[in-house]
């Protein structure tokens, strides 16, 4: 539910901001002449960057990698700051009511719903993307999955961080059919009952997973278009039925559901479960070598494909430290950056680059991560990619999920 609550109190102040200047916080770009510049002013300064800390791996890649980065090429100094998305938002809602100018937040990670609503309530600095020379070099700003953020356009607010998918990731030791479709999946789980369920919604992988489940079911298109929560029910209801159907086969019979995907891939791990599901589909290697995967983890994706996404870094109309937030953008965006954070025993993080700006050394540095037959290969993963919604309906089928299925009002 927090995510509802937030996104409505971030429209409310919206409105309630009508009497006030609406736009978001702009660039000065009479006062950026260079890229030299943005370096040079940032030099020595700390970047304080917040998000989700919930995965010990990316983390380690933060602290070790990127930091180590934007140190040595730009006397930045990274300080990771782990804080889950709502909290963050609503620290940057209480600081815009208190018309507090100087945030201690410089660099946030989102994307999806948390975007949509935080460039709404004019939480956002930008354009800056126009300004960092490595998105003008390696990425392709057309892309529907750069320029729109789950449906909503992006205008530069935000730099890409990498890319996402959806995988179905299970046990080869407990089950060897891996389901392709939703109708499979309902046969394992009646053939191993209690032994697999889901993150509760609004759990941001729980959520996706239910989107997925309403993708193999009622179809992408069927959503294209929907407002209302009247149209959005109507068209996912046969979804809804089928997740209430296998409510009887889930882990405690459905009564209850993980809160996170920390506390799934747990479960997981214990084997206490014959699955889980993740965004990050080249980071099973890693998890398995760090003991958060069971040995036999193998991932899949279904017939009619999974959802992908790209994710961002943003920086907040108050921070103090634009030019510097900028730099670590800039740095994210290298060729050395994205193939490290590629590597399965790093992060397994997709990355975020087009392909076809990469010189032959470049795309070599990528062909040489070694991926194992665990992972679903990258050619497979793209011709299965499914878009995400429109992010205004997601807390819509969040609260649809909580109150047809889990039951809660």
């Amino acid at each position: 539910m927090k995510k509802t609550v937030f996104i409505l109190m971030a429209l409310i102040l919206t409105l309630s901001f009508s009497g006030c200047s609406k736009k978001q916080a702009k660039n000065e770009e009479s006062n950026i002449e260079n890229w030299q510049q943005v370096l040079d002013e940032s030099k020595g300064s700390t970047v304080n960057f917040y998000g989700y800390g919930g995965d010990e791996n990316i983390n380690k890649w933060v602290d070790n990698v990127l930091a180590k980065k934007v140190k040595e090429d730009y006397d930045i100094t990274l300080n990771r700051v782990p804080m889950d998305i709502d909290s963050i938002l609503n620290k940057l809602l209480g600081e815009k009511q208190a018309n507090n100018e100087k945030g201690s937040i410089d660099l946030v990670w989102l994307n999806g719903e948390n975007f949509y609503a935080a460039k709404k309530a004019n939480l956002l600095y930008g354009p800056f993307t126009n300004i960092i020379p490595n998105f003008e070099k390696y990425v392709d700003g057309t892309a529907n999955d750069i320029n729109k953020d789950f449906g909503y356009n992006v205008d530069g607010y935000e730099s890409p961080f990498g890319r996402a998918q959806l995988v179905m990731v299970y046990n080869k030791d407990m089950v060897t059919k891996f389901p392709k479709n939703t109708q499979e999946l309902m046969e394992i789980c009646k053939a191993n009952s209690g032994k697999f369920t889901y993150p509760a919604p609004p759990d941001f992988t729980g959520s996706a997973f239910v989107r997925n489940v309403i993708y193999d079911i009622v179809g992408e298109e069927k959503l294209k278009g929907l407002k209302t929560k009247e149209e959005i029910e109507k068209a996912i209801e046969p979804a809804i039925n089928y997740l209430n159907d296998l409510k009887p086969y889930l882990w405690n019979e459905g009564k209850t559901y993980p809160a996170t995907l920390a506390q799934l891939d747990n479960m997981f791990a214990d084997k206490q479960v014959l699955g889980t599901v993740t965004y990050a589909p080249n980071a099973i290697d890693g998890r398995i070598k760090n003991g958060e995967y069971p040995n036999g983890a193998v991932s899949s994706v279904f017939e009619k494909g999974t959802i992908g996404n790209t994710h961002f870094v943003a920086i907040p109309y108050n921070s103090e430290n634009k030019k510097g937030a900028m730099a670590v953008a800039n740095a994210i965006l290298s060729v050395e950056m994205q193939a490290s954070k590629y590597d399965p025993l790093a992060w397994g993080d997709l990355p975020a680059l087009d392909n076809n700006k990469l010189l032959d050394n470049e795309k070599s540095m990528f062909s040489k991560v070694k991926l194992s037959d665990a992972i679903v290969k990258q050619d497979e993963l793209l011709s299965h990619r499914c878009s995400e919604p429109d992010a205004d309906i997601i807390p819509i089928i969040e609260k649809i999920w909580m109150e047809r299925v889990a039951g809660e009002e």
